[in-house]
């Protein structure tokens, strides 16, 4: 499966939530909801953001890093379970950083 079919994978699994977006960055996809960066999609597969919360929802995971220099991130081994990855990601918000205000341009 290529990095942009399971972008629609995971987009289709989260189309219940509406407030879930997508944007192509550098060959994979980084997934927001509500503003905050949860996850995205790497040449490792769909990871999320390494927060108590993900780990309640698939507590056998894996953390590792989606590339050299990166912070841990886990592997979603739950993607097939609509109901439960929507949980999830509902469930992290609260946990995630919020999104730091753009710069303007001088």
């Amino acid at each position: 499966m290529t990095n942009r079919e399971l972008a629609d994978f995971v987009s289709a699994q989260l189309a219940p939530l509406p407030e879930v977006r997508r944007i192509p960055m550098m060959g994979g996809f980084i997934f927001y909801y509500r503003e905050r960066i949860f996850g995205g999609v790497y040449g490792t597969g769909f990871m999320v953001k390494n927060v108590p919360a993900a780990w309640r929802f698939m507590p056998g995971t894996s953390a590792e890093p989606p590339y050299d220099g990166a912070k841990p991130m886990l592997h979603v081994p739950i993607l097939a379970d609509s109901a439960k990855l929507r949980a999830m990601v509902q469930a992290m918000w609260e946990e995630l950083p919020e999104r730091p205000p753009k710069k303007r341009k001088r």
